[in-house]
């Protein structure tokens, strides 16, 4: 399920798992990011991580987002800083075959760093669940002190609780994964845990 987008430009809850409604956001495990333009080798490490987390969740019937950047070239407030990367329509842009998304999972396209920023995650998320809606992120992918972190905080303040596992997150150096990390934990309330604590709870 592929929506478009069209802009310009825990805590201390519960840890009865059982209760939460999950959705996993998969973050920017694209080409360009992972062996392309952008390439961070750090990345490689979590793939597999993310695929158990994946494969477990699909069992599960656990909804999975794919956010993923497809960059048009007026996004100057990127490609000045960053260089042209994940264009549109090109291979750069395409998820890992690591990680292909099965026919069930949604793809989510952006043009900031943020998942939420402009696209259809919100309504996207108070779908699942025949409308309930997820209440619970787990946010994977790249990279933890930037994209991973600018989505945590409009996760937040919609209310999401949120959970990110260290090892299913990634970025360029460990100063900036772990800067990341602690940033999302002590400001947004997040959860910092492993993707084997998670599967064990489910």
């Amino acid at each position: 399920m592929i929506l478009e987008t069209a802009i310009m430009g825990f805590g201390s809850k519960s840890e009865n798992y059982e209760q939460r409604r999950y959705a996993i956001l998969v973050i920017d495990m694209q080409n360009d990011f992972i062996k392309g333009k952008l390439k961070c080798e750090r990345a490689n490490r979590i793939i597999p991580n993310i695929k158990i987390l994946l494969d477990t969740a699909r069992q599960k019937l656990i909804p999975i987002f794919y956010c993923i950047d497809e960059h048009l070239p007026i996004d100057t407030y990127e490609m000045n800083l960053w260089g042209p990367h994940a264009m549109k329509h090109t291979e750069g842009a395409k998820i890992i075959n690591e990680l292909k998304p099965s026919d069930s999972d949604y793809i989510i396209t952006k043009r900031t760093y943020s998942a939420f920023d402009g696209t259809g995650l919100d309504s996207a998320l108070k779908e699942t669940y025949n409308s309930k809606g997820t209440d619970a992120l787990i946010l994977t992918g790249i990279h933890t002190n930037i994209c991973v972190r600018h989505t945590s905080y409009d996760a937040f303040v919609r209310g999401f609780e949120l959970i990110v596992p260290k090892d299913g997150v990634e970025a360029f150096t460990e100063e900036e994964h772990n800067s990341g990390l602690e940033y999302i934990r002590r400001i947004y309330g997040s959860k910092i845990t492993s993707i084997n604590d998670i599967i064990s709870s489910w």
